[in-house]
């Protein structure tokens, strides 16, 4: 995936130092050169000096074919009107802006840019969305660590056991809708298919379960 993060503060550069070792393509732009230093020695993704929202900077970044943009200036002005760019010129399917101000975040959502906000867990909310965004959050715990999320099971757990999805103190399936109906599971309750099923999840092991869940027969 590539991804361009407009601002290398400390949520921007915490996040790209995330998203490299995870093996992601990963562009920086910051207004100051000096942002640079926020990166580790040896940190293999771009850096591009510039606004986030100067489309000569954009595509010296390479926007034209990424996957995913998110602004995370310390501004709102900036962070919006560069996240609108990405969106509405650039086509950028994945678009994120963080807010400072909860008044404008009417404004974010009529453009349909989802926003994040608060500070201690922003990096946490950011990566869940760009990474895990079809696991559908309901809940958030704590400062993002644990969450909520729902998701159909794939076929091949139809007629397992749903305790075979648990990792002890990682991930717990709490809750089945099934047909229509809501059920807290028992240890003995067997996977059907179509089942939507509510997970408690640690926010480091969404890696886990997306893979667990994406799991093919047989493999």
């Amino acid at each position: 995936m590539r991804v361009i993060i407009a601002g290398c503060g400390r949520v921007g550069a915490t996040l790209a130092v995330q998203l490299v070792a995870e093996g992601n393509d990963v562009r920086l732009i910051d207004r100051s050169g000096r942002a640079r230093r926020r990166l580790p020695a040896g940190f293999p993704g771009r850096f591009h000096e510039g606004n986030g929202y100067s489309r000569t900077v954009l595509e010296a970044a390479g926007i034209e074919h990424a996957d995913a943009f998110v602004a995370v200036t310390s501004g709102d002005n900036s962070n919006i009107v560069s996240a609108r760019t990405a969106k509405e010129t650039y086509r950028v399917p994945i678009v994120l802006a963080r807010i400072y101000d909860p008044g404008r975040a009417d404004l974010y959502r009529e453009l349909g840019i989802p926003t994040i906000a608060g500070v201690r867990w922003t990096v946490h909310q950011i990566h869940r969305m760009l990474l895990h965004r079809h696991l559908t959050p309901e809940l958030a715990f704590g400062n993002g660590e644990t969450l909520l999320v729902r998701s159909q099971l794939p076929g091949y757990l139809t007629g397992r056991h749903l305790i075979e999805c648990e990792v002890d103190g990682e991930i717990r399936v709490v809750e089945i809708t099934r047909a229509g109906r809501s059920i807290v599971p028992a240890h003995s309750t067997l996977a059907e298919r179509g089942d939507l099923v509510t997970f408690a999840v640690a926010a480091t092991s969404l890696g886990r379960l997306r893979g667990f869940l994406d799991k093919e027969l047989g493999t």
